[in-house]
Order: structure tokens, then C-alpha cells, then sequence
């Protein structure tokens, strides 16, 4: 996030776009509702589905899975052409303004009516919403980056945010919300194939050298493998071996058949996780790690904040935390790692991380702090860009739309988008393990129109076979005017009707990520 989450309630106007904000983020859901509810704030919700906060909406643009790209680039035409941008900001910070600009002719309003079923007047209204009410928000999620134009969406909606000025101010900003509560932290101590922390590339000789230097090993300046990547290479014969650490690619992979062939080929596979999930049931050996109670260190949370998690409770049985099964590991395959504390590591972390640097138990002991945070007496950083932007000048693009790898046909009359429900939490390791939680959630369901369900003979409870061009699966129907008609939703959190083994692994070509929210299905009653 380039602003904090208090900023929400700062802005007013907030845009949210694939993101079901109050299921999946209800504490920043809470702050959106108390926005406009107690503070007057315009809101404008961009999604397929009507999610919650469509009832506090002063404009809903509900369009198909996958038209992300034409619905902002409208909003921007609209702004342009009524003189509603922010000139003095994008000639004072921003570049590329000309091509940016030029791209947006083939997407006027009355053009992306016709290729989304959107009314013109409503997609004026919303810009016009967002550029007349200073500062605005925008809020998204998987619903925007989970499309083989992920990329793409994120280009537009930070064209969108630089149009109006709102980046670097309080109350505005471009807010992607995070999935997990430390996928930021994952992210930020080099969990991705081609950087070190910090954001720190491997192919810089300059920062690579630094992290020989520390470890005192010579580093590869190639950047590694996607998990996407990853699968194709151990059924190409490429990769032998992998260690899964906290992941369950058995429920959460698109096109599961193909992810379960992989696992059940590769010569050796390792996971290391809290319980004994779908994946571990793949492996050769599993490694006990210890759940967020039982163990000691930082999370960073979804807008940068670090901060300290201490255990509650000593680990059960051979459990231990993750920091110290890799340091025996790696002692057992001739790399010594002499760290006696979760702290250590951490240390020796900020001290080779720049935006980091100033931050040490001490500091965050009682309150956590937003990186970056360059020096000891350096409060932390709320709100990204506020003096000038990292690269120097934003950097407008001019997106095409491309469209999704898959549409609705005579074969798969339906598209799936897929999500997550408020009940349970991503795979399910943990939450479907908690009595009370399944007991009330026991079984997922598929969210069809009712137009489409009197179609096809359909009514709540009823049991469908789904199926795409990969696989099918069983799963049984809640009729719902929530979704569009020919569109059919999804949870994928349930192991019993796995709805990977429908989606498509068509991919971002920049962020790897597959194509999760749209696929062609058909439905037939069982």
C-alpha cells in the first residue's frame, strides 16, 4: 500500500475494485463503511459480484470477470475530456503523459457500453466522482492482479491515481490489499525469485556483492524460478527436487491435475507446514513448523508496517520454527549458520536491507512502524511519494486491452470467477480445522443467477457437475442475484470439490500470476 489504512478513512472518495473487502479484509472493510457512513466519503465499487459494500455505493459497475482494463481507461477518457485531471501534478511529477493520453480514444464511454454491458451515464458518474472529490482512494485486490492482464489493471489504476494527483497525499494513494497477513514480509525478506531484501535485484552486481560479502558464498546473478514456472520444469525433468514451505499447491494452483501430476513425479519432494495438508500428503518427508502462536519475530503487515509476534504457547511434539529448520539444514548441507534467535536474523536482515535499516525489536516493541525507515531516529514512512517518486517521475502507460485467455462459448456457456468466502481462510489448513467454523461452513457451493438456475432446472441445494476444458468437480448451487447472469462464483477453500482443477493456468506474462478469475464452465445437474 502507498498510503496506511487509516488513510481510508482520510479520503473523499474511495474506489474498490476486485477486492470483497469486508469478507476479506473486515477491518479495512470497517474502515470503507465508516468512511462514507460517518464521513461522508463517495464510494465506488468496481467488481462482478454485488459484494457488501455495493449497498453503501454511490456508483456499482458490475461487468464480467476480466474487463478491469476498458472500465478505468473509460474513467480516464471521461476525466480527460472534461478537464478533471490534475494538470499542475502530472506536469510537475509525472512522464509519458502524450502516449498515455493518445491510448484512451478507443475507450469512451459509449464504446466500453457496448463491450461491457455498462451504462455510459454510470461510468461518467463514477469518474466523475473520483476527480472532483480530493483526496480519493483506491482499494483492490486479487480481482484486479489474478488475470493474464494482472499487470496491465495495476499500470491502469496507477494512471488513474497519477491523473488526479492523488499519489503521495494523505488519503489517497494505490492500495493492493494483501492475501495473507505476511505476504508483505515474505516479499519484503526476498521470498520472490529475483531479488534479495529489500527488493534488492540479483543481477545487480552492486547489491549482490553486498550479500556475498555478509554470507560469504558467491551468489548466482540469475533470478530463479515462479512457482508457476517451477511446476512445468519438474514434468519437463528440469527439477528433481523442491521444498514447499507454508504452501499447499494441492488446493490453491490453477489446474490441479497438472499440479498433482507434477507432485506425484518429482524424485523428491519436502514440505514444511503446521498440519498435514493436502500437499504433505504428496511428500517424501514433512517437516513440523509451528503456527504464529508458538513462535517469536515480525510480520509486515499489508500497508509496511513491521511488527513483533511473540509466542503465546511453547511448540507441541518435534515442531520448530521456521528459521531454525532451515539453519539445520543448511548445516547439514555444509553452510553453518550460527543465529540463536529469531531477533539475530532479523538484525542481520535490516542491517543488509536499506529500507529496513532503522528498525530493531527495541523500536517496534509496542508499536510497529512503516518501512521505509532508513536510520534509528526515522519515524517510518505512513505514506509513499510524498516529496517525489522513487524512479523520479511517474511513469504513465498506455495499456491495451487484450481481453481474457478464455470466454464463455457454446461448449462452456458460463464464466467462473473464483474468491474467497468469509468464513474460511485460503486452503483451509487451518480454519476447516476449527469444529465450530466447519461445522457452520461444512461444504462449498457454487453462486448462480436465478435467471440462469430456472434455466437450467436449478435450485439451492441442488447438486451440479461443473466442468472447464481441464477437469470438473461436484459441488452443490445457491441460487443468488450476487452474481451476473452467465456468470457462476466459487470458494476455493474446500478440498471436497477443489475448484483449481477448473481454472486456467493462462499467465501474466510480467507477474506470473495465472489467470484465477476467469475460466469457461459448463453446469449440468446432477
Amino acid at each position: 500500500m502507498t498510503n496506511s489504512i487509516a488513510c481510508v478513512e482520510k479520503a473523499k472518495a474511495i474506489l474498490v475494485i476486485g477486492s470483497n473487502t469486508t469478507e476479506n479484509h473486515p477491518i479495512i472493510g470497517d474502515r470503507v463503511k465508516r468512511a462514507v457512513v460517518q464521513k461522508g466519503a463517495k464510494l465506488i465499487v468496481i467488481d462482478p459480484r454485488k459484494i457488501e459494500l455495493t449497498n453503501y455505493a454511490n456508483v456499482t459497475l458490475q461487468a464480467e470477470p476480466g474487463f478491469n482494463i476498458p472500465v478505468i481507461n473509460s474513467l480516464m477518457h471521461v476525466i480527460l475530456k472534461e478537464g478533471l485531471h490534475d494538470a499542475a501534478y502530472i506536469a510537475e511529477r509525472c512522464e509519458g503523459f502524450e502516449e498515455f493520453s493518445a491510448s484512451l480514444a478507443e475507450f469512451a464511454p459509449e464504446q466500453v457500453e457496448v463491450l461491457t454491458g455498462l451504462s455510459a451515464d454510470s461510468i461518467r458518474e463514477a469518474a466523475r466522482l473520483y476527480a472532483t472529490s480530493k483526496p480519493a482512494s483506491i482499494l483492490y485486490c486479487m480481482g484486479v492482479t489474478q488475470h493474464s492482464q494482472g499487470t496491465d489493471s495495476v499500470k491502469s489504476l496507477a494512471n488513474l491515481a497519477m491523473l488526479c494527483g492523488n499519489v503521495g497525499v494523505e488519503g489517497g494513494g494505490l492500495n493492493p490489499l494483501r492475501g495473507q497477513n505476511n505476504v508483505q514480509g515474505a516479499c519484503d525478506m526476498g521470498a520472490l525469485p529475483n531479488v534479495y531484501t529489500g527488493y534488492q535485484r540479483v543481477d545487480n552486481e552492486e547489491e549482490a556483492a553486498k550479500f556475498e560479502a555478509a554470507w560469504g558464498r558467491k551468489l548466482s546473478r540469475t533470478p530463479g524460478r515462479t512457482l508457476t514456472d517451477m511446476v512445468h520444469e519438474v514434468l519437463e525433468g528440469k527439477i528433481k527436487a523442491l521444498y514447499v514451505i507454508g504452501e499447499n499447491p494441492m488446493i490453491t494452483d490453477p489446474d490441479l491435475t497438472h499440479i498433482e501430476k507434477a507432485l506425484s513425479t518429482i524424485d523428491f519432494l519436502v514440505v514444511q507446514d503446521i498440519f498435514l495438508t493436502e500437499t504433505c500428503m504428496k511428500a517424501h518427508v514433512v517437516l513440523p513448523a509451528v503456527s504464529f502462536a508458538e513462535k517469536d519475530g515480525t510480520f509486515t503487515n499489508t500497508e509496511r508496517r513491521v511488527q513483533r509476534v511473540r509466542a503465546a504457547v511453547a511448540p507441541k511434539g518435534e515442531a520448530k520454527p521456521d528459521w531454525q529448520i532451515i539453519q539445520e539444514i543448511s548445516g547439514r548441507m555444509g553452510y553453518k549458520m550460527g543465529y540463536a534467535s529469531a531477533r539475530e536474523v532479523f538484525d542481520e536482515a535490516a542491517g543488509l536491507t536499506p529500507s529496513y535499516a532503522g528498525l530493531d525489536y527495541d523500536r517496534i516493541d509496542r508499536q510497529g512502524i512503516a518501512w521505509p525507515c532508513p536510520t534509528k531516529d526515522h519515524p517510518g514512512t505512513p505514506v509513499l511519494h510524498t516529496n517525489g517518486f522513487t524512479r523520479g517521475k511517474g511513469l504513465f502507460s498506455a495499456i491495451a486491452f487484450k481481453g481474457s485467455d478464455e470466454r464463455a462459448d457454446a461448449d462452456y456457456p458460463f464464466l467462473l470467477t473464483t474468491g474467497r468466502e468469509h468464513a474460511h481462510y485460503h486452503s483451509g489448513t487451518m480454519t476447516r480445522r476449527c469444529g465450530r467454523i466447519n461445522d457452520c461452513f461444512p461444504e462449498g457451493f457454487m453462486e448462480m443467477h436465478p435467471v440462469d438456475a430456472a434455466r437450467l432446472g436449478l435450485a439451492t441445494g441442488d447438486s451440479v457437475k461443473v466442468a472447464s476444458r481441464r477437469g470438473q468437480i461436484t459441488t452443490k448451487v445457491k441460487v443468488i442475484d450476487r452474481t451476473m447472469a452467465g456468470t457462476v462464483f466459487l470458494s476455493f477453500h474446500y478440498s471436497e470439490s477443489p475448484v483449481n482443477v477448473l481454472t486456467n493456468p493462462a499467465l501474466c506474462p510480467t507477474a506470473k500470476i495465472p489467470e484465477y478469475k476467469v475460466c469457461a464452465v459448463k453446469v449440468e445437474k446432477v
